[in-house]
């Protein structure tokens, strides 16, 4: 029985462009797990200033929040693993000169800024294409197991890369922390070329304000598709601006430096891991809606306990559990949302819900200004009984029976 267990964890891995796909999106988010650390240290570096250090975090937000959408339209209509090619490309070309900038000793708080914002452009075009190609490449039976092993391959990454680049920015800085965020990039783009091209067939409508109204009726006939992207716009909001204030975190409250913020980050990972894991391993047919109020709340109570934890081992430990409540909003949402849309609009709901990564400004600019003012203990309180607050006023029947 166990053994049928792992086997079931693990059914779509056996589809050989599943795998491939799996393996691109590591190499590619273990680069931008690195970058997230290595631009919020070097911003400290540069300025020592939380609020700075926020706005370099938050910079690629309004770009997804302005072209995510229509990255989803994008999505829909043209082949998904050359839209995915085009953004890996972008990033490489962000990355190198972030390096060159950084050995040349020209690199300054607005090069990270503006660098993020071109960043947020091509993951509000990749983000949609990359969630979308999951249901082209398995079988919908598969599609629950899918999302979850790619949201596991996620916190893989996000658990080992991070301390990976706190040790290499620790010992050798950040030029080649960059160098090494460009290697892990190249390995994606060719991860990629190696999954086959998949056309579209032809739309009846070629009118983008037709295809937008369409997707927003669906929205507001689906009750349940409404609330599950709502949650997760708020759960976005309020949960991941906290990780933009690792390092002042670790140099106010717990005396740490770069290697505490990889420690922490790599534990998110950890918990998220293990969480997503046990997604896969549930099958189909599990309500999921429960469960994602549940991770929430998790993810709520973390954040809260963190702004009372002044020892490392105890943040790195409630970063764990911070990882597991991540794994809702990794897998159980994007899953539960996939089902509720029907194929040929699913692109630019997947589009919607990357949407919500550019609404993080509006938590964490007010996160940002209260760790300045008051400390950045408080701004994660505050985070997290807001967050807490929010998952209960969503705790309804109709979600929790879905």
């Amino acid at each position: 029985m166990r053994k049928s267990n792992i086997i079931n964890t693990f059914q779509s891995l056996k589809n050989h462009n599943f795998r491939l796909l799996v393996l691109g999106m590591i190499s590619m988010i273990g680069g931008m797990n690195v970058q997230m650390l290595a631009r919020s240290q070097l911003g400290w570096d540069l300025t020592s200033s939380s609020l700075a250090v926020t706005m370099v975090g938050i910079g690629f937000a309004p770009p997804m929040l302005l072209f995510s959408f229509f990255g989803g339209v994008v999505s829909d209509r043209f082949d998904n693993k050359q839209i995915i090619q085009v953004g890996q490309f972008g990033v490489i070309c962000i990355t190198t000169f972030i390096a060159i900038s950084i050995f040349t000793n020209t690199i300054t708080i607005y090069h990270l800024i503006t660098v993020s914002l071109f960043q947020g452009t091509f993951w509000a075009f990749m983000m949609p294409a990359r969630q979308a190609i999951i249901s082209e490449l398995v079988p919908e039976s598969q599609l629950n197991n899918a999302v979850a092993l790619n949201a596991a391959g996620m916190s893989l990454t996000t658990m080992i890369s991070p301390a990976i680049g706190g040790l290499i920015y620790h010992f050798f800085g950040p030029g080649y922390t960059y160098i090494l965020i460009t290697l892990f990039c190249i390995v994606a783009v060719i991860c990629t070329s190696m999954l086959p091209s998949l056309k579209k067939s032809p739309k009846e409508s070629r009118n983008l304000s037709k295809e937008i109204s369409q997707v927003i009726s669906l929205v507001k006939n689906n009750s349940i598709l409404g609330y599950v992207l709502s949650l997760v716009l708020f759960t976005t909001l309020l949960s991941m601006p906290t990780r933009t204030l690792f390092a002042p975190y670790s140099s106010e409250v717990i005396n740490g430096g770069p290697l505490q913020v990889g420690l922490m980050l790599a534990s998110i990972g950890g918990g998220a891991l293990m969480g997503t894991l046990i997604v896969a391993s549930l099958g189909q047919n599990i309500k999921k809606g429960k469960l994602i109020l549940m991770t929430s709340v998790l993810s709520g109570s973390s954040i809260l306990f963190l702004g009372f934890s002044h020892l490392t081992i105890l943040s790195i430990v409630l970063c764990f559990f911070l990882g597991l409540g991540d794994a809702g909003r990794r897998s159980l949402s994007p899953s539960m949302i996939m089902e509720k849309t029907p194929i040929e609009f699913r692109g630019r709901v997947m589009g919607i819900y990357a949407m919500s990564f550019g609404f993080i400004p509006l938590g964490a600019l007010p996160l940002g200004y209260i760790a300045d003012s008051i400390g950045v203990d408080s701004a994660f309180i505050t985070a997290g009984i807001t967050l807490i607050i929010i998952s209960l006023i969503f705790n309804r029947k109709s979600v929790r029976e879905s």
